[in-house]
């Protein structure tokens, strides 16, 4: 191993060694040199959004018939919804098939050359087949159309060019008009692929309140994450069984702190229910501080004299955000869950909330 370093050549001339303290500089890149100024760049951001949210606007005056009739074959359809396209396209497609799954229509993605080698087989007659391509000439797309006809599939396109290839093979054309590409080059998919969001986002949106999909229909597909805790109902996360302190009204303050302490999860209060478990007062931790503070002697009393009257109270079929705001505008810690006859079914506390949120 030689001690120093080798030596370089310049314009093919060796120069010798470096020295190994010596500070070198490197010569800057053209791109260095020539890069935009900060200004150029959010100019040039400006316009790339200007041109996309342009593009998506002048999808408007393109709804029309065609759009009806996309949506009246997608809601007759007795299959699955199965979106295909290539490249760009072909991600934007998973996203709306991913949209259309979870606004209740059925869906999967499909990529052509997987189609072309045996991923056919997942297309069925009573299937829609959504097909995203901007020039409506892609090979192969154009490859696989054909033979998505034999089988019998319905095929709709969403094209920038209504005359080309793939929009005769198809039933149904969604127009997505003239579109001039944000990109410098004006190759790379940006207002294209931005317009076939939107397109399908519409599409998706308008079959979904077709269907009359509700909240309810939409938690049973979020069932996970934040999405998923605003769709939880409260019948879910509410205390019950023996985690619910139910105490007969009249029962002694020292009683009801002891059926408190001996419930599972120490809730920070007890339900006072009459006859038929009907709904007649909570008694909570704060109630309990207020009779200690008139002294001990009030422990022996009965609690009716110390319990909140009229307390807040949901239902189980609310949701557990409708308890997060009462609990928030009310400040107060829990809250009774009674059912359509006023009978006291559970309870939520504020602690049962915070657990929704982990993860």
């Amino acid at each position: 191993m030689a001690p120093f370093p080798a030596p370089c050549c310049q314009n093919g001339r060796k120069t010798g060694p470096i020295p190994l303290n010596a500070q070198t500089t490197l010569p800057r890149t053209r791109t260095a040199m020539a890069g935009p100024q900060r200004g150029d760049r959010l100019a040039r951001a400006a316009e790339v959004i200007r041109l996309e949210a342009s593009t998506i606007a002048g999808l408007i005056e393109r709804l029309d018939g065609r759009f009806e009739e996309a949506v009246e074959r997608i809601l007759a359809c007795k299959g699955q919804v199965v979106v295909t396209g290539m490249g760009k396209a072909g991600l934007v497609g998973a996203k709306i098939s991913a949209t259309l799954a979870s606004t209740g229509t059925p869906s999967l993605a499909l990529h052509p050359t997987e189609a072309m080698h045996g991923d056919l087989g997942r297309i069925r007659p009573d299937d829609v087949v959504l097909v995203l391509t901007n020039s409506g000439e892609t090979d192969e797309l154009k490859q696989l159309l054909p033979h998505v006809r034999r089988i019998g599939a319905a095929i709709l396109s969403m094209t920038s060019a209504p005359e080309s290839s793939v929009a005769r093979l198809s039933d149904c054309v969604l127009d997505l008009g003239p579109v001039d590409e944000a990109c410098p080059l004006g190759l790379a998919p940006t207002a294209s692929t931005s317009a076939m969001i939107a397109m399908g986002d519409a599409l998706a949106m308008v079959v979904s309140a077709e269907r009359g999909f509700s909240r309810e229909d939409y938690a049973r597909y979020h069932p996970s994450g934040s999405l998923g805790r605003k769709l939880m109902k409260v019948h879910e996360i509410m205390r019950t069984g023996a985690e619910l302190p139910l105490v007969p009204v009249g029962t002694r303050v020292i009683e009801v702190v002891m059926t408190m302490s001996r419930t599972k999860g120490r809730p920070g209060a007890a339900l006072i229910v009459e006859r038929g478990q009907k709904l007649a007062g909570i008694f909570t931790d704060g109630d309990l501080r207020r009779a200690l503070e008139q002294g001990s002697p009030q422990m022996e009393l009965a609690v009716d004299g110390f319990m909140g009257r009229n307390p807040k109270t949901i239902r189980p079929e609310a949701f557990v955000d409708d308890a997060e705001r009462l609990l928030r505008e009310h400040k107060i810690d829990q809250i009774a869950v009674v059912d359509a006859e006023g009978r006291a079914v559970g309870l939520v506390d504020v602690r049962d909330l915070l657990d929704t949120r982990v993860g």
